[in-house]
């Protein structure tokens, strides 16, 4: 009997859920990841502070290294030595250090520096702007059509829900604009352009903004195309092509890994109907199936900023991002225990289909594309997935 009054709560809730789960079963998922997450948060400890300040230190002395390997860039082997660790050091100091540290994963250390209200990014987003459209709007609304804004950054069609405009036609090329100058573009996405257009945001706001990015371009180019090649004295044009090349690096490294954690097949999103009045477990589960993870090793990881757990982060973005490797067996678990996905895959799977997409999608027309079923252990013998030991931690 048990079976047959179960199965018709299931019939009737799936059109309005994409997991066919119940509403009790949906809030029994949000307690365990609420769970999950006081029991991470509450062990917090020395371990945690002693990384992050451990990173900063490497990146310093990364950033260091390269700079002053990049005096002798007129020496093909200096160059490409000071470049390759100088966009090293731009990819840990924005992925690993400043997203994470202004997501406030380190605030409770109550370290002055290393505190979402102090800290700055070497990146052309302002970061007060960059907090309010990240950390505010596109996790408080991830992937809700309309509301966050990061679906498509406002100038793409990623999902065929989006209407069509012949602008579309272009984004194949001006997408790679935007993987090559990322940093420009979301700055200028963390103005709020359609807040603009609807005269939502009044121009003395604009102008803050305006002058906000343009301190920070200031800053970079007086750093990275004067101040540094001026120190190299003959090296100099070559000291500025690889200041120039390491952002371009950067920015390539961050766009594909973003991208990648939010835009892959996998990813469902919402309309704002069925987001309204959500409960804690809807919230939690949306955050689930609208992100995607990057199969990686440790290395990797660290230099995606852990975000090649992009699960574990939009489910816990106030965690350190050092834990995420850690309850992602545990997430895995919740997930099979509940018949829910756990999207994941490797890096060139990830990308190929948001490019895919990208193409399809700047022509008119365009379908949803197949969802993955329940997660299970067992379809994934050869990945870089974690298995869980008896105790439900990573082994």
């Amino acid at each position: 009997m048990a079976t047959e009054t179960t199965s018709p709560q299931r019939e009737e809730r799936a059109p309005q859920h994409p997991t066919g789960l119940t509403p009790e079963e949906i809030e029994a998922v949000g307690r365990e990841f609420q769970a999950l997450h006081d029991e991470v948060f509450a062990d917090l400890g020395e371990r945690d502070a002693q990384y992050i300040r451990n990173i900063i230190r490497l990146q310093r002395n990364l950033a260091l290294g390269g700079r002053l390997m990049l005096l002798f860039s007129i020496f093909p082997p200096a160059w490409l030595a000071g470049t390759a660790t100088l966009s090293l050091a731009k990819i840990l100091e924005n992925m690993e250090i400043g997203h994470n540290v202004m997501h406030g994963q380190w605030d409770w250390m109550n370290d002055p520096d290393i505190n979402s209200s102090t800290w700055d990014w070497d990146t052309a987003s302002t970061a007060e702007a960059w907090k309010h459209s990240h950390n505010y709007i596109h996790h408080t609304f991830t992937n809700i059509r309309g509301k966050d804004k990061d679906l498509g950054y406002e100038i793409m069609r990623i999902d065929p829900e989006q209407p069509w405009h012949p602008v579309y036609l272009l984004q194949p090329i001006y997408n790679l604009a935007l993987m090559a100058f990322f940093e420009w573009g979301v700055a200028v996405h963390d103005m709020d352009i359609e807040a603009i257009r609807a005269g939502e945001k009044g121009w003395k706001a604009v102008w803050t903004d305006l002058k906000g990015i343009a301190g920070k371009m200031r800053a970079q180019v007086v750093k990275d195309y004067i101040g540094w090649p001026l120190l190299s004295g003959v090296s100099a044009p070559t000291t500025l092509a690889a200041n120039f090349t390491a952002n371009i690096v950067r920015n390539v490294w961050a766009h594909s890994i973003i991208f990648c954690g939010h835009f892959p097949d996998q990813c469902h999103t919402f309309s704002e109907e069925e987001c309204e009045d959500e409960t804690l477990g809807e919230t939690y589960v949306r955050q689930l199936i609208g992100a995607a993870n990057i199969d990686g090793s440790p290395l990797f990881h660290v230099l995606s900023g852990n975000l090649g757990w992009q699960v574990e982060h939009h489910l816990y973005p106030d965690i350190p991002s050092t834990r995420y490797g850690e309850i992602g067996p545990r997430v895995r678990e919740i997930c099979e225990r509940y018949g829910l996905p756990y999207n994941t895959g490797p890096l060139w799977q990830q990308l190929a289909m948001v490019h895919r997409t990208i193409l399809r999608l700047a022509f008119p027309g365009g379908g949803p594309r197949a969802k993955p079923g329940p997660f299970k252990h067992e379809d994934y013998p050869n990945r870089r997935v974690a298995a869980a030991d008896g105790d439900g931690h990573a082994g």
